[in-house]
């Protein structure tokens, strides 16, 4: 009889034990389920850029300025935009038409051509930080200028061209506003930043 009492004691003891171990692993689970996560946005379990500010009703609705026309640029002039050495083609941006314009949107012009030479082709862009994402206004081919027929903003991390999330994290964006000033975008061209944003 004594045998008996202690096996059910012992079966007991271990039930419990494993109800215990198993409500503390939901206990657990449900914390690392609930957290500060922005669920209206379908994106916000995805790493790399950070979210855009949110918007309330009682903010303006942003409006983008007029855009004037490309800037002139010259080859001579260009900075190399950093990128993987795999990449086929180089990119590179001619400062002196780098301009950060009173809505946000950082304006500037980017020549792409081949590492062995060859034909050159321009782009007149503008990246509006607070929100990731790119226009293009123009491209420049044969000599001369041609208008985007109707352009429009495009999320950065949807785009394949790479050099615009290089040029935006390298050396134009800190976070979701335009670095402080062209002179310090153009060292950060210069000189590629590697910091955590």
């Amino acid at each position: 009889m004594n045998l008996l009492s202690t096996t059910t004691k012992r079966r007991s003891f271990r039930r419990n034990a494993e109800r215990a171990l198993l409500l503390a692993c939901f206990g657990i689970l449900a914390g690392c389920a609930s957290g500060p996560h922005d669920t209206d946005n379908p994106d916000w379990a995805q790493g790399g850029m950070p979210l855009p500010p949110k918007r309330y009703e009682t903010d303006k609705e942003w409006e983008e300025t007029a855009t004037p026309p490309p800037p002139a640029f010259s080859e001579s002039r260009l900075l190399p935009i950093e990128m993987p050495p795999y990449m086929s083609l180089k990119f590179g941006i001619d400062p002196n038409t780098i301009a950060i314009t009173g809505d946000g949107i950082v304006r500037y012009v980017v020549v792409a051509h081949n590492r062995n030479g060859g034909a050159v082709n321009a782009f007149y862009e503008g990246v509006r930080c607070s929100t990731a994402e790119m226009k293009s206004y123009a491209r420049y081919n044969n000599g001369a200028w041609q208008d985007v027929a109707k352009p429009e903003w495009k999320r950065l991390n949807d785009l394949n061209s790479s050099y615009t999330k290089a040029l935006s994290r390298q050396a134009l964006c800190r976070g979701n506003a335009p670095r402080a000033s062209i002179g310090e975008m153009v060292q950060n061209i210069r000189n590629p930043i590697r910091e955590v944003q």
